[in-house]
This record gives structure tokens, C-alpha cells and sequence, in this order.
């Protein structure tokens, strides 16, 4: 039997983790999994209140959960990423990020550019890509097994909207997913 309490699936460059939390109320036993791969464990702890620190995903992004006391023998669990809670964290990096998900020859695929480096993410690898100016904006070419692909940069001539990235698989436009 577990003691699971607390289950977060956190968006990153290189996929979605699941991030679950076990805490033995009475042991004090904290369990930390990542994408179902054991991170932290700790047996015994008096302190039944704390945080719990570990990185996730392949940018090694820092992750800690806190656990405070509500009342009595209730507890409160919550998962901040890189210092901010899960909530804003998202917040900000819609801001920061644009997201794809397509289907291949069968296979789905999920890509991400990251606009402060514009690096591409797909499936959880970072892309060789090759950019090239053009007449209105930038283009960000890569391959996706046999298919041909680029992000398209253009300025939507309006200051609050900035650029606007586009996805171009096999001269087909693919729809941005929005969290």
C-alpha cells in the first residue's frame, strides 16, 4: 500500500513528467517520483512539515514540494518549478513558450520552441536546427524523421502582440495547442 498524496503533471521543453508524492503521516516517510522513477526517499522524519527539493526533466529544472500543516493531522501539499508556484510557473511560460502536438506516419509528436533561445524540443530531444532570414521574418528549419519542418517567425506589426511562431510540417500549417 502507498500513502500517495499529491500527483502533478508539469509541461517542460522536453515533455510532460508526472511528479507524485508520497507522505506517511504517521512514519513521516517522504517518496518522490518522477515519471515513475524513484527520486527521494526518506524513512523516518520526525518533522512531519518541510520541502523536498529534486530536478525533472533533461534541463535538470528545479522542483521542491512543500508540505505545511493545515489543522491537526491534515497536511497541504504544493510543487513550486524554479522557484515559483506550479500555477504561475505555467503562467509564464505560455508567455515563453509556443507548443505543437502532431501526428506522423502514425506517431504522435509534441514540439516545443522555446522563444528566449529558440530552441526546439521534439518528444524530449533538442533539435539541430538551421535558421534562415526571408522576406518577412525568420524561419527555423529541422527534420522530424522524413518530414520536413520550420517554425516561422513573423512580426504581427502590432507592439502588444509581438512575434507570432508558426509551425510548418510538409508546407502544412499545424495548430498551436494552447494550455
Amino acid at each position: 500500500m502507498t500513502d500517495f498524496v499529491a500527483v502533478w503533471d508539469v509541461a517542460l521543453s522536453d515533455g510532460v513528467h508526472k511528479i507524485e508524492f508520497e507522505h506517511g503521516t504517521t512514519s513521516g516517510k517522504r517518496v518522490v517520483y518522477v515519471d515513475g522513477k524513484e527520486e527521494i526517499r526518506k524513512e523516518w522524519m520526525f518533522k512531519l512539515v518541510g520541502k523536498e527539493t529534486f530536478c525533472v526533466g533533461a534541463a535538470k529544472t528545479k522542483a521542491t514540494i512543500n508540505i505545511d500543516a493545515v489543522s491537526g493531522f491534515a497536511y497541504e501539499y504544493t510543487l513550486e518549478i524554479n522557484g515559483k508556484s506550479l500555477k504561475k510557473y505555467m503562467e509564464n511560460r505560455s508567455k515563453t513558450t509556443n507548443t505543437w502536438v502532431m501526428n506522423l506516419d502514425g506517431e504522435d509528436f509534441r514540439v516545443v520552441l522555446e522563444k528566449d533561445t529558440m530552441d526546439v524540443w521534439c518528444n524530449g530531444k533538442k533539435m539541430e536546427t538551421a535558421d534562415e532570414f526571408v522576406d518577412d521574418g525568420t524561419e527555423t528549419h529541422f527534420s522530424v524523421g522524413n518530414h520536413d519542418c520550420y517554425i516561422k517567425a513573423v512580426s504581427s506589426g502590432k507592439r502588444k502582440e509581438g512575434i507570432i511562431h508558426t509551425l510548418i510540417v510538409d508546407n502544412r500549417e499545424i495548430p498551436e495547442i494552447f494550455k
